[in-house]
C-alpha cells in the first residue's frame, strides 16, 4: 500500500511540473509569460512554429519578464534592462549577471507541455586558453563580470582577481539603498552567491593593494601588509580600479562622524552612526538623495537635511519638474532640505562633528555628516597613459595588447559616442565586452552596440535613466511626475530634427524601453517626431530584426 501510494505522490509532483499552454495565446514574435501558483513564472516566446519555455523571471531583481518588451530577438526586462536571447535565454545585456533557464517544450496538438523539472541549459566547456593567466585588478562590478563571463562561456586559464576590499564582491548600488534602509542583508549582497570564486575555480585575493601596473610588461605589483613586494605576470591583464569618493577642502572633513559612502564599511557604518542621531548629506546627485531616503525608511536617525548649492535635486540628470517631485516626496517622509547654499565648515569639537556652517551663514546641528560630492576615477596606477577624464582604451576596452582598462576609469566608446560614464550597468558591459575580446567571441555586442542605463531608487520607486544627455532642460514631458507616471525625452539643443539622446521615466517602462531600442539602433526620435504623436513602441517593435 505504502509503494501506491508514494506512485501516486510522484504522479501528483510530476503532474505539477508540467504546464499546458494554448499555443494561440502566444503571438508570432511575440513572448507571454504566465504565472504558477508556486509564485514562479513562466515565459513563452515564439518565431512561426518554433516555441521556447524558460523561467519567466529575470534573474536580477525577479521581474517578471512579460511585463517587459520583446524586440527581435531580445526579451528585456521592465525594471532595468535586463536582455535576454528568445530563442535559448542566454543573457545579452546586463544588469542581470546570467541568463534564463530554458525548459524542454513538447507539442501535443494545439497545445505546449512545459516541464519545468526539465532543465537544457548548456554550460561551455572551461577548454579555451588553458596554458593562460588573467589579472583582474579590482573587485567591483566590471572586475566581476570579467571574471564571471570568463568562467561561463569557456576560459580554462587561472584567473586571480586582486581586491583592496576585505569582502568578496558585492553589489555596492544596493548599499544606498536597500542595504542602508536595512530591508537587505549582507549576504544576499555578495555577487554570484556564496563562495562564488571557489565554485568557479578563481583565486580571490582580499586584503591585496596593488602599487603599480606595468603595462608594457602585462605586470602588477602587490605590496603586502609587512611592507613586502610581489610581482605578478599575466597573459591578460584587467584593471578595474573603479571610483573614489570626491573629499571638497572643507575645515573639518576629517573629523570623525564624517563619512563618503562607497564601501560596505562605508555603509555600516553609517548606519550604526545615524541611530537617534542628526544628519546632513550634502549633496542632491543621486547617492545623496538615495541615502537620504534609505535613512529615512530606516527610521532610526533623528532628523535628516540635505544641502545643495541649487534648489533642485539631481539637476544634471532631470528638469525642474522631476526634481520638485523627487523633493515632495521627500518631505512627505521628513527630510529637510538646506538650498541656495553650499558648506562654507564642517563643525567639530574634541574631533567630532557638531554641525556645518553655510556659506549663506547658516548652521544645521549634525551628529553625522554624509559627503555625496561625486567620486574620481582612480587612475593614478596608470599615470602614464592618464587622461583628466579617464583612460582612453578602444573598442574592446584593450589599452594595448593584452591590457585592458574597464569599468570606471575608461574612458571608452559606446552607441552615443566616447565618455567615461560611472553607472553599474556600464560597468558591467565593460566585463561582459572584455571577457568577449580575451576569448575571441565575435558573437558578443561591442560596446558601440551599446547604451547607458541606470535607476535609482527612493521610498520603493524607481527613476530610470536611459542614454546620456548633455542638459534635461531641452526636453518633452509626457504625464505627471508627481502621479509617479511619465516619461521625458531629453534633448542636446531646440532643434525640431535633433534626435532624443536620453530619457527619464517612473511607471512607463515599455516606453523607456522602446526608446532605449531605438537610441541603441541609432533611430531615437527626432523633437518633431514626439511632438506629432510618434508611436513609440509600434516604432521599436517595427525596426527590430
Amino acid at each position: 500500500m505504502s509503494q501506491i501510494n508514494s506512485n501516486k505522490t510522484n504522479d501528483k509532483i510530476a503532474a505539477k511540473n508540467l504546464v499546458t499552454i494554448d499555443k494561440s495565446d502566444i503571438p508570432d514574435g511575440g513572448m507571454k509569460s504566465y504565472k504558477q501558483e508556486d509564485d514562479s513564472i513562466i515565459l513563452i516566446t515564439r518565431d512561426g512554429d518554433e516555441f521556447n519555455a524558460f523561467d519567466g523571471k529575470c534573474t536580477h531583481a525577479g521581474a517578471d519578464l512579460g511585463e517587459g518588451l520583446r524586440c527581435g530577438n531580445r526579451v528585456i526586462c521592465p525594471w532595468h534592462h535586463g536582455t535576454f536571447d528568445s530563442t535559448d535565454g542566454s543573457l545579452i545585456e546586463p544588469v542581470a549577471m546570467k541568463g534564463l533557464t530554458r525548459y524542454s517544450v513538447t507539442r501535443q496538438g494545439d497545445h505546449l507541455i512545459v516541464d519545468t523539472t526539465s532543465n537544457i541549459n548548456e554550460r561551455a566547456d572551461n577548454d579555451q586558453l588553458a596554458d593562460t593567466h588573467t589579472i583582474i585588478v579590482g573587485g567591483g562590478g566590471a572586475g566581476f563580470m570579467t571574471a564571471n563571463q570568463l568562467r561561463h562561456t569557456g576560459y580554462g586559464g587561472k584567473i586571480t582577481l586582486i581586491s583592496a576590499d576585505n569582502k568578496a564582491p558585492y553589489n555596492r548600488p544596493l548599499l544606498s539603498k536597500a542595504f542602508l534602509a536595512g530591508q537587505m542583508d549582507e549576504g544576499k549582497l555578495i555577487l554570484g552567491g556564496s563562495n562564488w570564486a571557489g565554485r568557479n575555480n578563481i583565486d580571490l585575493r582580499l586584503n591585496q593593494r596593488v602599487s603599480e601596473i606595468l603595462p608594457n610588461e602585462n605586470a602588477i605589483i602587490i605590496e603586502n601588509n609587512n611592507g613586502d613586494n610581489e610581482k605578478q605576470s599575466a597573459d591578460f591583464l584587467v584593471v578595474a580600479t573603479g571610483a573614489e569618493p570626491k573629499i571638497p577642502p572643507f575645515k573639518g572633513a576629517d573629523l570623525a562622524g564624517v563619512f563618503t559612502l562607497r564601501s560596505m564599511s562605508d555603509a555600516k557604518a553609517i548606519k550604526e552612526a545615524s541611530q537617534d542621531k542628526q544628519v546632513v548629506i550634502v549633496g542632491t546627485g543621486f547617492i545623496g538623495m538615495e541615502a537620504a531616503a534609505a535613512l529615512s525608511q530606516a527610521g532610526e536617525a533623528a532628523s535628516i537635511t540635505v544641502v545643495g548649492r541649487s534648489a533642485r535635486v539631481m539637476s544634471n540628470i532631470v528638469s525642474q519638474s522631476v526634481s520638485n517631485t523627487l523633493i515632495k516626496m521627500h518631505e512627505e517622509h521628513g527630510v529637510n532640505f538646506a538650498f541656495g547654499a553650499n558648506v562654507a565648515d564642517i563643525n567639530g569639537d574634541k574631533g567630532k562633528v557638531t554641525g556645518v556652517t553655510l556659506t549663506d551663514g547658516n548652521e544645521i546641528k549634525a551628529d553625522v555628516v554624509i559627503l555625496g560630492t561625486g567620486v574620481a576615477p582612480r587612475t593614478d596606477l596608470l599615470e602614464q597613459v592618464d587622461d583628466p577624464d579617464g583612460v582612453q582604451v578602444d573598442n574592446e576596452l584593450q589599452l594595448r595588447d593584452g591590457v585592458y582598462a574597464l569599468g570606471d576609469i575608461a574612458k571608452a566608446t559606446n552607441q552615443m559616442g566616447r565618455m567615461r560614464i560611472e553607472h553599474w550597468r556600464v560597468a558591467l558591459q565593460h566585463g561582459m565586452v572584455t571577457a568577449a575580446a580575451i576569448l575571441n567571441d565575435d558573437n558578443v555586442n561591442t560596446l558601440e552596440e551599446r547604451i547607458p542605463f541606470f535607476w535609482t531608487a527612493q521610498y520603493g520607486k524607481s527613476l530610470r535613466y536611459s542614454g546620456h544627455a548633455a542638459t534635461p532642460d531641452k526636453g518633452i514631458l509626457f504625464g505627471t511626475p508627481d502621479d509617479l507616471d511619465y516619461i521625458e525625452y531629453y534633448f542636446d539643443d531646440e532643434g525640431e530634427n535633433t534626435r532624443a539622446s536620453a530619457a527619464s521615466s517612473l511607471g512607463r517602462d515599455k516606453e523607456l524601453i522602446a526608446f532605449s531600442e531605438l537610441l541603441r539602433r541609432g533611430h531615437a526620435p527626432t523633437r518633431a517626431q514626439i511632438n506629432a504623436g510618434f508611436d513609440i513602441i509600434e516604432q521599436a517593435h517595427a525596426l527590430s530584426p
